[in-house]
């Protein structure tokens, strides 16, 4: 359960949630949930979603988990059926399946430290930055072909995952930096795009926060942060990673309303 200051109440709203195996749309799917939403979690990781899933129900909620391919438009097109006779039509559409690639990722952060035996800007792997884009950018554009359908007659929500590397990008990560950065040109052309309809769309931008997926980048085996790890609260206001608690998850809701 997450300890919710501000409930809003999404009683019979189905809400689809893209990367739901993952920290922060978990956490979304959890707040949804209790505020009374129809949650469909969606991701490759079917046993990631299968848990969430088992332990919304569990808690008396209303969560289906299903394994999506955001990048299989067919794929993508099975779940929206299988959704829609289970829960009903979308009404709000999070688009949080993302992430980067080592294959995409430099192994110093400025050139001039390069090393023989890193990998350089020069060392980038094609086939891994084109990975890394297809994941972010279409993986948010086809969900949204597949179930934004859902809300051209009464309307609806899209929220899609930006980061704040797509105002600032990061050293070591060009390709989801700059994937990031087409996330929130693309909200701002779906907002155009719908304006006619009662489509919404707004993006949010998260700061950092610890993953599986990062952690050994941002912390030493012994627990301590990593120089990075250290340039990086140093940079941050509050000087702390985000938490995924309860007034970070009502934020997210409070833009679907």
């Amino acid at each position: 359960m997450i300890n919710l200051p501000l409930k809003i109440d999404y009683t019979d709203k189905v809400v689809v949630i893209t990367g739901a195996g993952g920290l922060i749309c978990g956490a979304m799917a959890r707040a949804f949930a209790q505020c009374g939403a129809k949650v469909a979690a969606l991701d490759i990781n079917l046993e990631a979603v299968t848990k969430l899933a088992d332990e919304l129900t569990a808690e008396g909620f209303i969560c289906k988990g299903y394994k999506a391919n955001v990048l299989d438009p067919a794929a993508l097109e099975e779940v929206h059926a299988q959704v829609l006779a289970d829960l009903g039509k979308c009404d709000v559409l999070v688009n949080g399946a993302g992430g980067n690639n080592p294959r995409a990722t430099t192994s110093n952060e400025y050139h001039h430290e390069a090393t023989p035996d890193g990998k350089s800007f020069f060392d980038l792997d094609a086939e891994g930055v084109d990975f890394v884009f297809k994941l972010n950018f279409q993986g948010t554009l086809l969900p949204t072909q597949a179930f934004a359908k859902d809300m051209l007659e009464t309307g609806g929500c899209i929220l899609n995952i930006s980061s704040m590397n797509a105002y600032t990008p990061l050293t070591k990560i060009p390709a989801y930096s700059a994937a990031k950065a087409g996330i929130s040109n693309f909200t701002q052309w779906l907002a155009t795009h719908f304006a006619g309809t009662n489509i919404r769309c707004n993006a949010i931008a998260p700061g950092f926060l610890v993953s599986a997926q990062n952690y050994s980048l941002l912390f030493n085996a012994d627990g301590t942060p990593t120089a990075r790890s250290a340039k990086i609260l140093n940079g941050t206001p509050c000087h702390r990673y985000v938490q995924t608690g309860s007034h970070d998850v009502n934020g997210f809701a409070r833009l679907c309303l």
